[in-house]
């Protein structure tokens, strides 16, 4: 399942062939170790922030279900657009 541009926060996804629900709580993330871009920093759902180790990096081509978006309305939708566009020239200089 692939998506186009980012979804919003609060948004809760199915990774992969996981049985365990993410709630999407950032976007546009760096990972420290290799400077990779990813869309999406998640944590487990319905728990939430639990520590750092329990913290996911992930993008839109490893969601294979959403269950619930998360809330969006003019300024989410503004911010989409400015995410999208940092995320692709990101990517774009690697």
């Amino acid at each position: 399942m692939t998506f186009y541009g980012l979804l919003p926060i609060g948004t809760v996804v199915l990774i992969g062939d996981s049985e365990k629900r993410v709630m999407i709580v950032g976007v546009c993330q760096r990972s420290g170790d290799d400077g990779e871009i990813w869309d999406y920093t998640g944590v487990l759902y319905p728990e939430g922030y639990l520590d750092s180790d329990t913290m996911f990096l992930f993008n839109n081509d490893q969601i294979s279900k959403v269950f619930a978006m998360g809330y969006q309305d003019e300024e989410q939708f503004e911010f989409k657009d400015r995410a999208d566009a940092t995320i692709k020239s990101l990517r774009e200089e690697k």
